[in-house]
């Protein structure tokens, strides 16, 4: 840099609408939109990012290796299935996808879900962050 060149404004604050969405690989009916990220925000550590998901539609079974995941249901329900266990989720809900762990996530609801996901480290959708059966 020159001595007349700055580095650009750190950003801290996102807005939902402010992001584009993407399809995410090995779910049906889901649109993403991340919202804490390397990109967005400059986070290293872990990434979160809004799902919408439709009626019937969701994450096909795949694992995370090295990464944990959270997911916070907003709106919406949701049967997730990890390590044996199956559980519907409705609003205010949570769940955890330990690093590794072969995992599923699907809508029950008549309305789309709407749900908050985080993941530690990022995954940012990179192929070699995921493992299908």
């Amino acid at each position: 840099m020159t001595a007349t060149a700055t580095a650009p404004a750190a950003r801290y604050f996102v807005r939902e609408d402010e992001i584009a969405g993407y399809h995410p690989a090995n779910h049906t009916g889901t649109l993403n939109k991340r919202l804490i990220g390397p990109e967005t925000v400059g986070a290293k550590q872990l990434e979160v990012l809004v799902g919408h998901i439709q009626k019937g539609k969701g994450a096909l079974p795949h694992a995370h290796p090295g990464i944990e995941q959270v997911c916070y249901m907003l709106e919406g329900r949701a049967v997730a299935e990890v390590g044996g266990q199956r559980q519907e989720l409705h609003p205010g809900d949570s769940c955890f996808f330990p690093a590794d762990a072969m995992h599923t996530f699907t809508v029950v609801s008549d309305e789309p879900v709407r749900v908050l996901v985080i993941y530690s480290p990022p995954y940012e959708e990179l192929p070699e962050r995921v493992i299908r059966p």
